[in-house]
């Protein structure tokens, strides 16, 4: 039994070890409803974004975590609509995690340069794993291998529950600042334990607050001639782990590049490495994330491919489309 599996065992068998996590994208930018669903709308067209992720590729079993979402400004009533999924592996398939739910944000105008958005996010949440891939001691015959069946007691191998969040975000056409809260009423993501009040077998809030801006390097009436530097962060907490991203990207004309520094709770973990490709309706941006901490060995890195369609909204008459959000974009 690798040393994978028996994490995930101890995980399931209700050793704590250490509590639930949501999985974190490097590419964070190029996935906005799943960031802050404030985000929903605030591009003003239509979008779809996509996201893949291969973590800790010197394992055999990594982990491999893929999220969608897509969203639409509905300029009558000033709101944005989305909807955001995201599925995770652990292991060959030993422990799965699957999302869906439905964002909603409104579009409050400050003033000529300043408008607000707040959202609510609503879900459903599903944890499975798959019983049949364990082996257990008294599994294995001493010359066939692990062909006997096992005494041990299984418990509900799925739970579904329902899960709730909610962001802000306050920007202009250069700036821009965000935050979000999400498993707002902290689910017992527990197999064997499932209606126990008990605070370790709670999915934590996860707090999250971003902000960064756009600086032009060079004057240009053309926006593909721009020289565009942007700078961000992102520091989000669940529970008593922290991590931060700080760093930027530059664009010009059809290329993006980009580099991040994060920092956990536990230590200084990655450099994250960028580039990526934008066209009039597609980008593409590729992301490796090199391991600078102790388990560089072990991990090695971690790659991210993001892919974003974007259909431009025509203005209604009587239809007011106010200033859209352009920071945080590959």
């Amino acid at each position: 039994m690798n040393k994978l599996t028996v994490l995930i065992l101890f995980g399931l068998f209700g050793i704590q070890l250490t509590f639930a996590q949501d999985p974190q994208l490097s590419q964070y930018y190029a996935s906005p409803l799943y960031t802050n669903p404030a985000m929903a709308g605030a591009s003003r067209n239509i979008r779809v974004n996509m996201n893949a992720r291969s973590q800790y590729t010197a394992l055999n079993n990594n982990y491999r975590t893929a999220v969608m979402s897509a969203d639409a400004y509905l300029g009558k009533v000033k709101s944005g609509l989305g909807v955001v999924s995201m599925y995770d592996v652990a292991g060959d398939g030993f422990l799965t995690t699957t999302s869906i739910s439905a964002v909603y944000s409104y579009n409050l105008e400050i003033n000529r340069e300043w408008a607000f958005n707040a959202a609510l996010q609503g879900g459903i949440l599903q944890r499975r794993y798959d019983f049949s891939k364990f082996v257990f001691e008294d599994m294995i015959d001493p010359t066939r291998g692990p062909v006997l069946p096992t005494a041990e007691v299984t418990a509900n191998q799925q739970i579904t529950i329902p899960n709730f969040g909610t962001g802000m975000l306050l920007y202009n056409s250069k700036l821009f600042f965000g935050a979000a809260i999400h498993n707002l009423l902290e689910p017992n993501m527990s197999f064997y334990y499932p209606d126990k009040d008990d605070q370790s077998l709670k999915l934590p809030r996860k707090y999250t607050v971003h902000g960064g801006l756009n600086i032009y390097l060079n004057k240009s009436r053309y926006d593909e001639d721009r020289v565009i530097l942007s700078p961000n962060i992102l520091f989000m907490q669940q529970r008593n782990f922290y991590q931060m991203n700080l760093g930027f990207f530059v664009k010009q004309k059809s290329l993006t590049l980009g580099t991040w520094f994060r920092q956990t709770s536990n230590n200084a973990d990655a450099a994250i490495f960028l580039i990526g490709l934008r066209f009039p309706s597609v980008k593409v941006g590729y992301s490796y994330d090199a391991v600078i901490s102790k388990a560089k060995q072990a991990t090695v890195g971690s790659h991210e491919v993001s892919i974003s369609f974007e259909i431009k909204q025509r203005a209604r008459p009587g239809v007011r489309y106010n200033r859209r959000l352009v920071c945080p974009e590959l």
